[in-house]
């Protein structure tokens, strides 16, 4: 397969997840795979994100929610901040100590610039070669990630398929990789 993967194993989810944070500290590229993995955001709106989209300055709290249009498809979307996202947001927030219309991702030489694609797979890439044993690694695999275990934990497909703004189920379904993996399963649990 050459196409981008999920990271399906559940222990090499949790060695990437928690690279930048115990082996390679650094709390900016650590925020960016929480932030990847627990909201099903493309790159491209992960990076565009400011700090006000996730924080309320005003009121000194995190947001639990929040919407954001989305780059490929100009749909719009309402984003929820589960704890895991949450926790990660706050502590490069208390690292950081940012204004309200900062990028979160930034640059660590200018912090009025969001860092570029390319960096973002170059965090993404050094992660996933020091933990995944799958080379087919890349930023959109946070996304698919998010959508492969909701559904291995019994989330609807067509729950996802609204979650990813997709047009089809048949779209989403492939898009998880649904139809080889429930193959697979057939032929590993049956012994004849």
């Amino acid at each position: 397969m050459g196409t981008t993967q999920p990271i399906r194993n559940k222990d090499e989810l949790a060695a990437f997840r928690m690279y930048y944070k115990d082996i390679h500290p650094n709390r900016r590229n650590y925020c960016l795979i929480v932030m990847g993995l627990n909201t099903a955001l493309r790159i491209s709106d992960l990076l565009k994100l400011k700090w006000d989209n996730v924080y309320n300055f005003e009121h000194h709290v995190f947001r639990s929610h929040f919407l954001i249009n989305e780059q490929k498809t100009g749909k719009n979307n309402y984003v929820t901040l589960n704890g895991n996202a949450t926790d990660a947001l706050r502590a490069y927030f208390n690292e950081r100590h940012p204004t309200e219309h900062e990028f979160i991702f930034t640059k660590a030489t200018c912090r009025r610039q969001p860092i570029n694609r390319v960096q973002a797979y170059r965090i993404v890439r050094t992660a996933a070669e020091e933990t995944v044993q799958d080379e087919h690694i890349s930023c959109h695999s946070l996304r698919k990630t998010f959508g492969y275990h909701a559904w291995k934990n019994g989330t609807p497909p067509a729950l996802l398929m609204d979650v990813y703004n997709h047009s089809s189920y048949k779209v989403t379904q492939h898009y998880l990789g649904i139809e080889q993996d429930e193959r697979d399963e057939i032929y590993m649990n049956l012994e004849l």
